[in-house]
């Protein structure tokens, strides 16, 4: 009788092992669709943000095309030379400022990519469950050897 109770806490044991090894393997499973909707996901947000800022910088070059051809139309009206002196130094100046604009713009782009990465520190429990079917096992040889 004795013997018929150590083989059924071990058949006990085996199935209890047996279902955290199967509830381990649902969890990865589980992960990894996860980890795949938040790959779309990332790819979906990178893609929106890039659109946005080709938008941005489409709209930018617009403006100042816009600006240096009325600055130049203003100072051709006035009688001032548009490529020559302070014309071309103020259409250079309007350059330069839609340049460190655009560096600016391309900078907050890559902090809001970067700020939506996902951590690599990000635990998925696939660990967890082994541990808890070893400590399970543990225990049943426990009892056995008592």
């Amino acid at each position: 009788m004795a013997q018929l109770a150590s083989l059924a806490s071990l058949a006990g044991t085996g199935l209890a092992v047996y279902g955290q090894v199967r509830q381990g393997q649902q969890q990865r499973a589980t992960a990894r669709a996860q980890e795949e909707n938040l790959r779309a996901q990332q790819a979906a947000q990178t893609d929106q943000v890039t659109m946005q800022s080709a938008v941005q910088e489409r709209e930018r070059q617009d403006r100042l095309a816009r600006t240096i051809a009325s600055a130049r139309a203003r100072l051709a009206a006035g009688g001032v030379a548009p490529d020559e002196g302070s014309a071309a130094a103020l259409t250079a100046g309007l350059r330069r400022d839609a340049t460190q604009d655009a560096a600016g713009d391309a900078a907050v782009t890559a902090a809001r990519l970067a700020a939506g990465r996902r951590s690599l520190l990000a635990t998925d429990g696939s660990l967890n469950s082994f541990l808890r079917a070893g400590q399970t096992l543990g225990g049943a040889v426990r009892s056995l050897l008592d």
